[in-house]
């Protein structure tokens, strides 16, 4: 059978193996805690799937492109109460299936194959930036972030702003935690603004941070640039796939005329539900709190290990340096001992080194899991060396 050739040459998700490997565990009665994947253990506010019954319709149909107006209406208040910014609710605002598949899709509506644009995304970066560029037909490009795990405008190379179509940023980074501040951000978009480059900014975890709110791309500019948002963690709705893109009219415009021919709207009683979910901040705070909780359990397991966390101030990732030890070594480690982390380098060459740990078990699996990682560095043999004792001076 005949494949596209993206499909054969990308091959699986990085992390499927160890998905592999832990299910294999699990079914011999293995017990293991998960931080792999991004999907909070947390229930769902119980309003938010009331929501969702109530609007069933007796008889079905499908949902617009457009999504309900209301929604739209409701994204458009959150990103005011949230940002302080103005949207029009028209023009500005694209309801999803989710943020993955509009990542994923938005270049197939932005992309010229015929002009060899270029896509660039930060390395270490979530995955779906470089697919959806690979199956658009661009030149997809991973730029390594700096020391301190944010991506700069001036740490691209000039060749690369010449030929850029999009480029994506993460902040709360996926998967590192870092966030950029509201500078860089504008420093990023007037260089965009002299190339002609599409600002789209993934800010799926927004809400979710320790002390001061991450800025959001939307308080430099609404033209030019595109922010893409999610409930899937900041309202516990990783199964509803639900998500917006706001930002640029002419850019919102174009991906409205691709996505109403790829039929990914979302079913109206999930626009209901999400309604329920961008209207309300309340269960979002108490999220917020729970994601800390866990923070402050597993730090000092983290540092006990002898390992340091670092960039991680915001999200839902701990970014876990691991002092030279090599990530996939100490990934299958800690498998066997019970611990499922996700190794660095799946997310670039600049995330070797690291783990990253996701915070879905609950507060008390994870103070249990840093007891069995704290056990499973030591066992096998991946503690950091004691540094030399000094002779006392006489």
């Amino acid at each position: 059978m005949r494949a596209n050739p993206v499909l054969t040459s990308r091959g699986a998700h990085p992390i499927a193996a160890i998905q592999d490997r832990a299910r294999s565990l699990r079914d011999q009665g293995r017990d293991l805690i998960d931080f792999s994947i991004g999907d909070p253990r947390e229930p769902t506010p119980d309003f938010i799937p009331a929501a969702l019954h109530a609007a069933v319709p007796e008889v079905s149909q499908y949902p617009t492109t457009k999504g309900l107006a209301a929604l739209r209406d409701a994204i458009s208040r959150y990103v005011n109460r949230r940002l302080g910014v103005e949207i029009d609710p028209e023009s500005q605002v694209m309801p999803t299936s989710g943020s993955k598949e509009a990542i994923f899709s938005t270049p197939l509506a932005l992309v010229d194959r015929a002009r060899s644009d270029v896509i660039v995304w930060p390395d270490p970066g979530y995955p779906v930036y470089g697919s959806g560029a690979a199956y658009a037909g661009a030149e997809g490009v991973a730029v390594p972030v700096d020391d301190d795990f944010i991506l700069r405008a001036d740490s691209i190379p000039g060749r690369l702003w010449e030929k850029m179509a999009i480029l994506w940023l993460c902040s709360p980074s996926n998967p590192t935690g870092a966030v950029t501040d509201l500078g860089t951000l504008a420093s990023i978009v007037e260089k965009a603004k002299r190339h002609e480059v599409l600002v789209c900014s993934d800010e799926c975890y927004l809400d979710l941070y320790e002390g001061d709110p991450p800025p959001s791309i939307l308080q430099v500019t609404t033209k030019g640039v595109l922010s893409y948002l999610s409930l899937s963690k900041r309202s516990g709705m990783t199964g509803y796939r639900s998500g917006a893109i706001v930002g640029d009219p002419k850019a919102i415009d174009l991906l409205h005329r691709f996505r109403t021919s790829t039929g990914t709207a979302s079913p109206e009683f999930i626009q209901s539900a999400a309604l329920a979910a961008w209207s309300d901040d309340e269960h979002v705070a108490e999220r917020r709190k729970v994601f800390a909780a866990k923070r402050e359990v597993l730090r000092p397991f983290i540092s006990e290990a002898g390992f340091g966390v670092v960039a991680s101030h915001a999200g839902i990732y701990l970014w876990v340096d691991l002092d030279g030890n090599d990530d996939v070594e100490v990934t299958a480690k800690l498998l066997e001992s019970g611990v499922v982390v996700s190794p660095g380098s799946i997310f670039g060459s600049r995330g070797r080194g690291h783990l990253r740990l996701a915070l879905v078990p609950t507060v008390k699996d994870c103070a249990r899991a840093g007891e069995m990682l704290v056990s499973g560095v030591i066992s096998g043999g991946l503690r950091p060396p004691d540094p030399p004792r000094l002779p006392l001076p006489r």
